[in-house]
């Protein structure tokens, strides 16, 4: 997997993407403390209000910088998006009123919706051979996975010494450094053939995307993924401290069972991968992880819950969504031209999203007024919605077709 490495280009992104994120993970425990800070008891509504506002700024401004993403050089525009990350962050500390938090989080938020897919669309430009690009997606994948388990240490430890608002300045320094390292290397910016207008160039990647039988499968394990992400990020914290009357320091442990579920599957894909197909191995991950969701909804309703058994059971749960979502941009590069990548990236982008937008609330509704029984059971039927429509939109006879299936049709 580390072979890709060799490649300074994609070396220093991967590197743009790990320093991000670890600004990224400190914003995420700094911005809890601040709403606790400004709002006290609150501050739950308002982290929730906040992510709403995230999902919301990923699924209207995505498509619209995906319009523009395509007259522009990649890499000035991912740098400027970057720099405008870290101003944001900046202005984090000096927050005295909630609504402040508002509408920082939207601006921030709507730079890594123009950021995000852009910088994956560039992935496969870089690297080109699809075994190493299979590889680049699960070095993604566990980068993503490590942030989630490191950076609330990382954190953790900074806070003996300074105050929670400086750990922003350690979110402004990342996204800074990532700037730095993309400006560094020369990345391949595809034109387009022709010209369009911006409503054409605003919805040509989510037409593309609708159109294509594979993707719209892929649309459907997202919804899947989504469910199963959901469960856990959203009802953890309530699950550990509640029904199992246990520490903070518990839900962290919760947690790292996901985390290390996703990562073990993201070291078993690229062999995987290249012994089966991406529509097989997605389909029999998202089972997976729905599996495990039915398994621990039976199992709470049976017999007392531990702690290491619900981190087993999150191990699968992460297992199963790093294995439904890792290959997706495989799916994605082999359906789009250079030229529309950055829209069809974009369109996964705010479909997925999407997806989460509905379900982190009835995650959260759910287990507030079911309990968690019944939240895991009916979570679980909400990834069965995606397992069972995703093999009728996408045939197993799609899945090594040319990627120009759409071309005709948006």
């Amino acid at each position: 997997m580390l072979s890709v490495l060799k490649n300074r280009v994609y070396r220093h992104l991967l590197a743009a993407q790990v320093v991000a994120l670890t600004g990224t993970g400190l914003a995420t425990v700094a911005l809890g403390l601040l709403a606790f800070d400004l709002a006290g008891d609150a501050a739950g509504m308002v982290l929730g209000t906040a992510l709403t506002i995230k999902m919301v700024a990923y699924v209207v401004i995505a498509p619209l910088a995906a319009a523009f993403a395509e007259r522009l050089d990649r890499r000035k525009m991912l740098v400027v998006l970057d720099l405008v990350r870290a101003a944001v962050a900046v202005c984090l500390p000096f927050v005295t009123e909630v609504w402040q938090i508002y509408v920082l989080i939207f601006v921030l938020q709507s730079a890594s919706a123009g950021f995000t897919p852009a910088f994956q669309a560039t992935i496969p430009d870089v690297l080109t051979d699809e075994q190493d690009y299979t590889k680049a997606l699960s070095l993604s994948r566990l980068a993503y996975d490590l942030e989630s388990l490191i950076s609330p240490a990382l954190a953790a430890a900074l806070l003996v010494f300074i105050s929670f608002d400086s750990l922003f300045w350690g979110t402004s320094l990342g996204f800074a450094a990532s700037a730095l390292l993309v400006v560094s290397v020369a990345l391949p910016s595809p034109k387009p053939t022709e010209r369009r207008g911006i409503y054409d160039r605003t919805t040509r990647g989510i037409r593309i995307y609708l159109v294509t039988k594979r993707l719209r499968g892929l649309l459907a394990l997202s919804w899947t993924a989504a469910a199963i992400s959901s469960m856990v990020i959203v009802n953890t914290v309530v699950i550990v401290r509640a029904d199992l009357g246990l520490s903070e320091s518990a839900v962290a442990v919760a947690l790292a069972g996901y985390g290390g579920g996703s990562m073990l599957a993201a070291f078993a894909l690229p062999s995987l991968l290249n012994s089966f197909e991406d529509r097989s191995v997605m389909l029999a991950g998202a089972t997976f992880g729905t599996v495990t969701m039915a398994l621990a909804a039976g199992l709470f309703a049976t017999i007392p819950m531990t702690l290491w058994g619900l981190a087993i059971l999150w191990a699968g749960a992460g297992f199963g969504y790093s294995a439904t979502l890792t290959p997706s941009g495989r799916l994605l590069t082999r359906t789009a031209r250079p030229e529309d990548r950055p829209a069809v990236f974009a369109a996964q982008f705010t479909l997925s999203h999407a997806c989460w937008l509905v379900l982190y609330p009835l995650a959260g509704w759910l287990m507030t007024t079911q309990g968690t029984e019944l939240a895991l059971t009916w979570m679980t039927v909400a990834a069965l919605l995606g397992i069972g429509v995703a093999p009728l939109t996408w045939p197993r006879s799609t899945q090594k077709t040319v990627p120009d299936e759409h071309t005709d049709k948006p």
